[in-house]
This record gives structure tokens, C-alpha cells and sequence, in this order.
């Protein structure tokens, strides 16, 4: 998570769980132990096209 956190530009962590929880959210990989787990350009693809002046450099 905190990794798309960074990816959204530095979003909070309770707003980054909002973003991953919306139902147009790419679905994680898996879901280990530490949480959830997704595939970066799924993430990246999805930032580029819901959130595009968030995406981080």
C-alpha cells in the first residue's frame, strides 16, 4: 500500500485504502499476511487513466 501511496502522489494511507477499495480498483494479485498485493502495471494503467495528474514520476 504504500507503494500506490506514492504512486498517487503521496496520498494519506486512510485515503489510498479508500482509492484501492473503490470497485473500478485493479483486484490484487494476492492477499498475503501483510495485506494486499497488486501488479504495478495494473496499478500504473489504472492511475493513467482514473487519476492522471497523480501519477508520480
Amino acid at each position: 500500500m504504500s507503494e500506490i501511496r506514492e504512486m498517487l502522489g503521496g496520498v494519506s494511507r486512510q485515503r489510498a485504502s479508500v482509492i484501492a477499495n473503490q470497485r473500478n480498483f485493479p483486484e490484487p494479485i494476492a492477499v498475503l499476511a501483510m495485506g494486499k498485493v497488486w501488479r504495478k502495471s495494473d496499478v500504473e494503467k489504472w492511475i493513467k487513466q482514473h487519476r492522471p495528474d497523480s501519477l508520480a514520476d
